[in-house]
């Protein structure tokens, strides 16, 4: 319908997107996890069967290639969603650090694979009358999607992109027309609507979530990303030397930046400091609920500074804050 209509639907009853276009990867064999934490931020072995997690995978320098959600499901398997346009680059990236002795292997999965995000306070209760209360998942668990009237077969994790609770559901793209009218019909009397790609943007862009190729694009550290929470140093992996030296120096983060005049931001405008431009946006929007400009930049200055944004030749006011902005 509209981008703010969609907004407003998820974060007070539901919506549902197709996010289809997404990667999916399936990553088997032996001490899998230990391989795939030998190569991100995150220690996968510490997740036991059933559980999610979100983690960076980093070049020699530290750089952000690609974020990425995944599930474990059993001791030998892992799946993992990378972002749509990296699907390519992940896959020669992962597959040149597959061990010599083909004891790991990697299956591209995203061809024959639908994914259908629900999203929203309500989502449970849709589940459970779409697919039965079994398949009604909890945050960041994952299970095979267990026998319901509808026949639906696939994987299912409590996951999702908007800050809401909710779960991600991937089937084979035979059965995704089926599963999206059967959610469409359950959830209507729960307030879902199906929702775009637009309002997918402001719903992330509120919870200060990064977007892949914007938000970062190979020039940026996962500390520079303001997502040291993704980095467990317990453990061994590319790019942590990087990160350890980085660690101990200045260097700009991500940060938020809340207009405090009318006005809507947009990525790429230029962001002033006392006259003088310091960084710009890489994202930016309107913000339906706060009805306020907000935008994400690099910035090394303490929350609370003011600074202005430059929006048709206009310096417009702002204020660096914490994300989330809601």
């Amino acid at each position: 319908s509209s981008i703010q209509e969609e907004h407003l639907a998820c974060r007070s009853t539901a919506g549902m997107f197709d996010v289809s276009h997404m990667g999916f990867f399936s990553f088997e064999g032996d001490n899998v996890r230990e391989w795939l934490e030998s190569i991100s931020t995150q220690k996968i072995s510490s997740f036991v069967n059933g559980r999610c997690g979100y983690t960076h995978f980093l070049d020699f320098d530290g750089h952000i290639i690609d974020d990425m959600i995944f599930a474990v499901k059993s001791e030998t398997c892992v799946l993992g969603v990378p972002n749509a346009s990296m699907v390519p680059t992940m896959w020669k990236w992962l597959n040149e650090l597959l061990p010599k002795d083909g004891s790991i292997t990697i299956k591209d999965l995203s061809g024959d694979t639908s994914i259908i995000a629900l999203q929203g306070p309500n989502s449970g209760e849709i589940l459970s009358a779409a697919l039965g209360a079994d398949n009604r998942i909890s945050r960041f668990k994952c299970q095979e999607i267990l026998t319901n009237d509808a026949g639906i077969t696939g994987w299912i994790q409590g996951t999702g992109y908007t800050g809401e609770s909710g779960a991600e559901i991937f089937v084979n793209n035979g059965q995704v027309a089926i599963l999206w009218n059967l959610l469409l019909a359950k959830g209507e009397s729960h307030g879902l609507v199906p929702v775009g790609l637009g309002a997918r943007d402001t719903l992330r862009l509120e919870k200060g979530y990064l977007l892949s190729g914007t938000d970062f694009n190979g020039s940026q550290t996962t500390l520079e990303s303001g997502y040291s929470w993704v980095i467990d140093w317990n453990h061994d992996f590319i790019g942590k030397e990087r990160l350890l030296i980085q660690k101990e120096a200045e260097y700009k983060s991500l940060s938020g930046i809340l207009l405090e005049e009318r006005g809507v931001l947009r990525p790429g405008l230029e962001v002033y400091l006392m006259g003088e431009k310091i960084s710009e946006l890489t994202s930016g929007s309107l913000s339906p609920i706060l009805k306020r400009g907000i935008g994400l930049s690099y910035l090394d200055l303490p929350i609370g500074t003011t600074v202005n944004v430059s929006i048709r030749n206009k310096q417009l006011k702002g204020r660096v804050i914490q994300t989330p902005f809601l």
